[in-house]
């Protein structure tokens, strides 16, 4: 027997659609639309570029690429398996910022491939949202096309975890009283997400980060390491803590938890001080919420729907985009990101706050209207 998801899926034939903007009932209609009157349009754009965003749809439309390569748990399946999950991303960013999305997945895992598919399709859309490309490759493909684009260029499995991560931090910090600045931060799992949420949290100085992958701490000496990871070894972990992931557990604040599940106990836990715990591996945490709390966590989330403080990015991108899209924005910085995470912050109320509520709830559409206005406050 199927499950609900796949025969929602095998009845649906597709999550989104094209719908169009226009009537087309007459010979007028016809004209207008298309031939001949649309070449007035082709002109205009011809004689001044920036009248493309006022003249078509690329004013709204994202393109969401992905190779295929680290897919939700799934890892590298494919580009035509990453489909669901692209046309999932599509219907997300309909539902709650009204963007145009499109699911461009790309039959190669070369870096040059993507990065030249993307640069000459990018005239289409009015942002790139790269999705599910595995590190190191990532990086270098999101810096290449930010360098050749003239329109925003938005890794959301890196910035938009960072983004709603920090989001949970800032509240998490007003619940336990402990000091922006002065906390001792862990975050395992040094690939994507976890670079980009140490790069955010440093920016915000929220605190020291300690990065850890499946060796322990990230050591310079270490050969295995990439460029990403070592050039992160030079700005985090600044007492020098070596040994595994443990020892970077001691006295610690927060745990971030970015790489796969049942790798942190209790008694680990207990090592910590007051603890902070986001642990979001999926489906199964690195440690589940009532086991932290019996080490002594103060504050828990993770990246499921069945557990309060659900770490998820929809939180994050809808707005993001809608905010650059509206402000004609050819670049997302660290400042904007900062500023959508106090944004997202903001939105958890008091009475929230109080019964342990970091992080408003996925479904809640007021976040992204309140991104987007952050975004734009931010030019």
């Amino acid at each position: 027997m199927e499950s609900k998801a796949l025969e929602l899926h095998r009845n649906l034939k597709g999550k989104i659609e094209v719908n169009s903007r226009c009537m087309v009932k007459t010979k007028e209609d016809l004209a207008l639309v298309y031939t001949p009157g649309v070449a007035d349009a082709c002109t205009k754009v011809k004689d001044k570029p920036e009248e493309v965003y006022n003249l078509t749809r690329r004013s709204n439309l994202v393109a969401v690429v992905t190779d295929g390569s680290a897919v939700l748990g799934l890892g590298n399946i494919g580009p035509q398996a990453a489909m669901p999950v692209m046309e999932g991303k599509c219907a997300l960013f309909k539902e709650f910022a009204g963007i145009d999305a499109f699911p461009i997945c790309i039959d190669s895992q070369d870096v040059n491939d993507i990065v030249k598919t993307v640069k000459l399709i990018s005239k289409s859309f009015g942002g790139i949202n790269l999705e599910d490309i595995s590190a190191p490759r990532c990086f270098e493909i999101e810096r290449k096309l930010k360098e050749i684009c003239d329109i925003p260029v938005f890794h959301d499995d890196q910035h938009g975890t960072a983004i709603v991560v920090a989001a949970g931090l800032i509240n998490s910090l007003k619940i336990t009283g402990k000091k922006q600045g002065s906390i001792k931060i862990v975050i395992n799992g040094a690939g994507a997400a976890g670079i980009a949420i140490a790069e955010l949290l440093i920016f915000m100085n929220l605190g020291d980060i300690i990065l850890c992958d499946i060796n322990g701490i990230l050591d310079i000496n270490d050969e295995s390491l990439n460029e990403e990871q070592r050039r992160m070894c030079f700005v985090t972990n600044k007492n020098k803590v070596k040994g595994k992931l443990i020892d970077a557990l001691k006295d610690a604040d927060v745990f971030i938890g970015v790489s796969r599940g049942n790798l942190v106990n209790r008694e680990m836990i207990s090592l910590m001080n007051s603890p902070i715990v986001f642990a979001m591996a999926n489906p199964i945490p690195e440690i589940y919420p009532e086991e932290a709390y019996k080490g002594g966590a103060v504050i828990c989330g993770t990246g499921r729907s069945d557990y309060k403080n659900q770490i998820n990015n929809i939180l994050a991108f809808p707005g993001i985009f809608r905010g650059v899209l509206d402000a004609r924005i050819k670049d997302i910085t660290l400042e904007m990101m900062k500023n959508a995470s106090y944004a997202i912050a903001n939105i958890v109320t008091k009475s929230e706050l109080e019964n342990g509520i970091v992080i408003p709830d996925a479904l809640n559409k007021e976040v992204a209207k309140k991104v987007a206005e952050a975004i734009k406050k931010s030019t």
